[in-house]
């Protein structure tokens, strides 16, 4: 899986760079503000799928004494460090510079430049923005994209789509502010087409924010996943009720559990140990991605039951 990733994250990479050398030369040549932020937006995406690689390989980091439960959350503050990048540098500076084309408009010398740049871009970034579709729609199966990405736990998958998504409607953007500046004649049609962009990242940096900001904390895993691990843990005979499942993911594929479990008070220490070896071998044969179990013997009475 992580493998995945990491080709999807390296082909948006080679694509960004490639397209962030040829906005900046266009921009030279022509003077154009929503090409400078175009640039400038695929600068920032190129250092976040450094970043992400960077994330990936960090948390695949071994346990430790200070870390024992590994390093997979890596990957989600590297994420959430892409959002902000994606905010304070993306949409701040092509709000910025959108703005100060529109105070002090200035004709383009030469849009044919920036018509050939814009669609190599297209070019390049849907192919990348391809690979990414592939393995987002691989992940998520059947379950609808808002649904996947709410219940994802790998962002590295779904943040470089969201990226190619929006510098794919970006270009969209910087090419309609061009034309109709070229057809109306007025300037102001690029420093618009600038701002516009610089919007559009900052809602795709929100939305990311808020979607790593809960596996940053500390998200449980699927319904699906939890009801299972009650499932097998009740259908055991020394088992008389299950009073809390508390699961957490600490990465992308490991999963921390904790089972609250009321034993018949006639089992024998010897039948309680043989029960909690089960429960643990059948939790991890059913759900790969769960690493560690602790079964905790309560009262039912001492907890409210869930």
């Amino acid at each position: 899986m992580a493998g995945s990733s990491r080709k999807v994250i390296i082909a948006a990479l080679i694509g960004n760079a490639l397209i962030a050398v040829t906005k900046f030369i266009a921009s030279a040549l022509t003077g154009s503000a929503a090409m400078l932020s175009e640039a400038i937006h695929s600068v920032v995406d190129t250092g976040n799928q450094v970043l992400l690689l960077l994330g990936l390989r960090r948390a695949q980091r071994p346990p430790d004494e200070r870390f024992p439960y590994g390093h997979g959350k890596e990957i989600y503050f590297w994420g959430f460090v892409v959002a902000i990048s994606i905010f304070a540098v993306g949409a701040g500076v092509s709000i910025f510079e959108g703005i100060r084309h529109l105070l002090h408009p200035h004709p383009i010398e030469d849009p044919l430049v920036n018509y050939i740049v814009l669609g190599l871009a297209m070019i390049f970034e849907g192919v990348a923005w391809l690979f990414a579709w592939k393995e987002f729609s691989r992940v998520r199966g059947k379950r609808s994209i808002i649904d996947a990405v709410k219940r994802g736990k790998d962002p590295s998958t779904f943040i470089v789509l969201f990226e190619d998504s929006a510098a794919l409607l970006g270009l969209v953007v910087a090419f309609l502010g061009i034309l109709l500046g070229q057809l109306t004649g007025q300037a102001w049609w690029d420093g618009t087409a600038s701002v516009v962009i610089g919007l559009i990242l900052a809602g795709t940096a929100v939305w990311l924010a808020v979607e790593t900001k809960s596996l940053l904390i500390g998200e449980a895993a699927d319904p699906e996943v939890v009801a299972g691990i009650r499932e097998l843990a009740v259908a055991l005979p020394e088992i008389q009720h299950i009073n809390e499942v508390l699961t957490m993911h600490v990465g992308p594929h490991y999963i921390l559990v904790n089972v609250s479990v009321d034993f018949d008070d006639l089992a024998s220490a010897g039948q309680v140990e043989k029960a909690i070896a089960v429960i643990d071998r059948r939790i991890k044969s059913r759900f790969g991605d769960v690493k560690k179990v602790f079964i905790e013997a309560e009262a039912r009475a001492s907890r409210s039951e869930t």
